[in-house]
């Protein structure tokens, strides 16, 4: 989808840090991580929430008290008077929320706040009930293991995908084993100079408690040591991916500010904007869904009325290693400069807000550069890939 007269003004996409499944994150319910998040990253840009029209909320797993999470999270960051849309669509959630946003600005909606927000940590157990089961026994799901474990149109859990579309592309174990490295290799210069390039747009997140617990970095990164992963057995028999070239769950929060050009020029106060050109979707065949980047991310061009050669930056959601060799094959565009300052792939997947950071991510290495062209593509759930194109301009 095309859009016109719509932009986030420059520093105002943000992301909290990724922390490790079952980590510093676990028993903080995402809904109050979004609170926390989105205030701080507001406050910091001296925006004050009564100048919101609408939110958009994206999340994936269910928390307490999510029945009501759009208008709470408004009230609760100081909106009291504005509502708006929920959107759950597995890995793709942040450009869906993205792709509503800038639907409603582009309609006239006025200035748009988007929040994604997981936590994969301590997911719901649902027991649906069945009365004519021997005993009433309910159904039971697990809405993350269960999720991660088995498509039900696939018939197949995602390794599996991931396994398929690396037989098929024929890349090797030894392939899936440095790209991995090189995306360990690139996330360490987000690091440099004591984390500068994601202080740019990390916000900190407070956990409260006996002693109150401040998050500033990514926690449970495994580092990648060539040598070492080349060891590593396959996570499935026979497989090419191990636990090292798969990313691990996670938990966090991101959000943005989405808005007319004329509005983002003046919040961002001459430090340039971020024009929303287009989103893409597809879905492929069966159990392929490493491949879906791909014509997601040709549908966002073409309606951007742009080819990859004109592309400056490329970030990726790739839960699989295969997710890049993959998007670079098919597409010739350089390994090596996509993903620059690392992907999902080493820091970690909380579903919904994977994608947001990935653009924050995306539009800081722009701005660095002085302007160009971004896009991001990332895989979810579905054998779906949704992808989204900006352009960041002074």
């Amino acid at each position: 989808m095309r859009f016109s007269d719509v932009a986030i003004p420059a520093g105002y996409a943000w992301s909290s840090p990724f922390t490790r499944w079952q980590g510093a994150l676990a028993e903080l319910s995402s809904l109050d991580l979004a609170v926390d998040v989105t205030r701080r990253a507001l406050d910091r840009r001296a925006f004050d929430p009564a100048n919101l029209d609408g939110v958009v909320l994206g999340w994936t797993v269910p928390q307490p008290e999510i029945f009501y999470g759009a208008p709470t999270l408004a009230a609760r960051i100081g909106a009291p008077g504005i509502s708006g849309p929920m959107v759950s669509q597995a890995c793709a959630t942040s450009v869906a929320c993205l792709d509503v946003a800038a639907g409603r600005v582009a309609a006239g909606g006025g200035t748009q706040l988007v929040v994604a927000t997981d936590r994969t940590s301590n997911g719901p157990q649902l027991l649906f009930p069945r009365p004519s089961a021997q005993g009433g026994a309910p159904l039971s799901t697990h809405w993350v293991l269960d999720s991660f474990a088995r498509d039900p149109w696939a018939e197949s859990g995602m390794l599996e995908a991931g396994e398929s579309v690396a037989a098929d592309a024929g890349i090797s174990r030894q392939q899936l084993d440095e790209v991995t490295a090189l995306r360990y290799d690139q996330y360490g210069k987000a690091l440099a100079d004591d984390r500068a390039f994601q202080r740019r747009y990390f916000i900190p997140v407070q956990v409260p408690g006996r002693t109150s617990t401040v998050v500033e970095a990514d926690e449970g990164i495994r580092p990648v040591v060539r040598e070492e992963i080349s060891r590593l057995k396959p996570a499935m028999p026979d497989g090419r991916h191990t636990f090292a070239t798969q990313t691990h769950p996670a938990d966090g929060c991101a959000g943005a500010l989405i808005t007319t050009t004329a509005l983002a020029r003046e919040m961002a106060g001459g430090d340039g904007i971020v024009t929303v050109l287009a989103t893409g979707y597809a879905r492929v065949a069966k159990s392929h869904m490493p491949q879906a980047p791909v014509p997601a991310a040709a549908a966002a061009l073409r309606d951007a009325e742009l080819a990859i050669g004109d592309v400056d930056a490329v970030t990726t959601h790739n839960p699989f290693a295969v997710n890049d060799l993959y998007f670079a094959s098919e597409t010739g565009y350089p390994l090596d400069r996509m993903n620059a300052y690392g992907s999902s792939l080493i820091f970690g997947h909380p579903q919904g807000p994977t994608g947001l950071r990935s653009i924050a991510e995306l539009i800081e290495q722009l701005r660095l550069r002085g302007g160009g062209i971004g896009l991001f593509t990332g895989c979810a759930a579905g054998d779906t890939g949704a992808a989204l194109v900006v352009r960041v301009t002074d």
